[in-house]
């Protein structure tokens, strides 16, 4: 499985019903730094295209997660639950998740809505797989940088198969957004924070 992320912001509402609407957004088509290299190698990059993920994303009757830190023993929210909508466009990968105040009652939920509320889960990560060349041959495509940027070597994902996204501590991406809503309130807060880079493998 493979994990990318980023985040630009969140903001924090909840319903008349007690129960915690999230909505969070991960822009295509933006390049992040994988690996710097090292001493000896050569910086990787990656570029996530339009609609990567629609082949699952597409198709309702496929699950789809939203989890804390890549772990399925720490779920939020899914599609199969029916506490998951998620959109595609050219531009973004949007979904709306729903935090039951059942759901709010459980320790490692209240872990994480206390280090969200600290400021310090505050990425958005999607964990996907590529799919094998003799399904999708041009699944992925790696190229070299433009010189006058630099040496790196650039994999473009034109096609994933998305199987759960995630709140991180350390994205890999520099842009995000999650949005917790209280739906009682006419205004909402909004925390920008400046990005740490990292690619999970």
């Amino acid at each position: 499985m493979l994990f990318g992320g980023l985040h630009d912001g969140l903001e924090l509402r909840k319903r008349a019903s007690g129960a915690l609407a999230l909505r969070g957004r991960f822009p295509y088509n933006k390049r992040a730094v994988l690996s710097d290299g090292g001493r000896t190698g050569r910086p990787r990059k990656e570029v996530i295209a339009s609609r990567a993920f629609a082949y699952r994303v597409d198709r309702p009757e496929e699950d789809i997660h939203f989890l804390v830190g890549h772990s399925y023993d720490r779920p939020l929210a899914s599609r199969g639950a029916g506490t998951l909508d998620i959109q595609d466009n050219d531009e973004a990968l949007i979904f709306d998740a729903i935090i039951t105040l059942e759901m709010q009652e459980v320790s490692y939920v209240r872990d994480f809505l206390a280090g969200f509320a600290a400021g310090l889960i505050m990425g958005l990560s999607p964990g996907f797989r590529i799919p094998p060349p003799r399904t999708v041959p041009d699944a992925e495509t790696v190229e070299e940088e433009d010189p006058e940027e630099g040496t790196a070597l650039i994999r473009t994902v034109h096609q994933a198969l998305l199987y759960e996204i995630s709140a991180v501590t350390r994205p890999a991406y520099d842009e995000a957004q999650i949005e917790a809503r209280n739906w009682q309130a006419e205004t909402s807060t909004r925390v920008d924070i400046h990005p740490l880079n990292r690619w999970r493998l």
